[in-house]
């Protein structure tokens, strides 16, 4: 792998997602240690409320011709920005997949409110075990993003 610098916050030190997101760029969406192995993809979400982009580096669980994203926060109590972002979003997400910059269709599945919420997360959680840890921090039930490449 390809050692890159990282964007830095105001103190000085990378951002973790900066981090991750230079890495996916510079190996062609390759990434080791933790995700060695896995399909990872970055979402590209225009906020909701001022409508500056982000990009989330996320694990995506392939399923059915779609991935899988889950909007997990590691465990935080509350749902990570980038769910209501895409929730809000009219018309295609922008994905980078590999080497790819892709438009995706995208659905957000609530627990408690869509009925395959628990097939979807069990597949999640089969391809990300790391999941079973994060539930151990919060009670909240994750929220999912399937996304389909146009």
């Amino acid at each position: 792998m390809q050692n890159v610098g990282a964007a830095t916050n105001l103190f000085g030190m990378a951002s973790f997602n900066d981090t991750v997101i230079e890495k996916f760029r510079a190996n062609d969406g390759v990434l080791d240690g933790y995700w060695e192995g896995k399909t990872t993809l970055l979402l590209h979400t225009p906020g909701r409320k001022t409508g500056k982009e982000s990009v989330n580096p996320l694990v995506a669980a392939p399923h059915d011709g779609s991935y899988l994203v889950c909007g997990s926060a590691g465990g935080a109590p509350a749902d990570p920005q980038w769910v209501a972002n895409l929730e809000a979003l009219d018309g295609p997400a922008t994905i980078e997949l590999g080497a790819e910059t892709l438009k995706a269709e995208h659905r957000v599945v609530r627990p408690g409110r869509d009925t395959e919420w628990d097939d979807l997360y069990t597949t999640w959680r089969a391809y990300w075990p790391d999941a079973a840890d994060y539930e151990k921090k919060t009670d909240r039930k994750f929220p999912l993003a399937v996304i389909t490449v146009r």
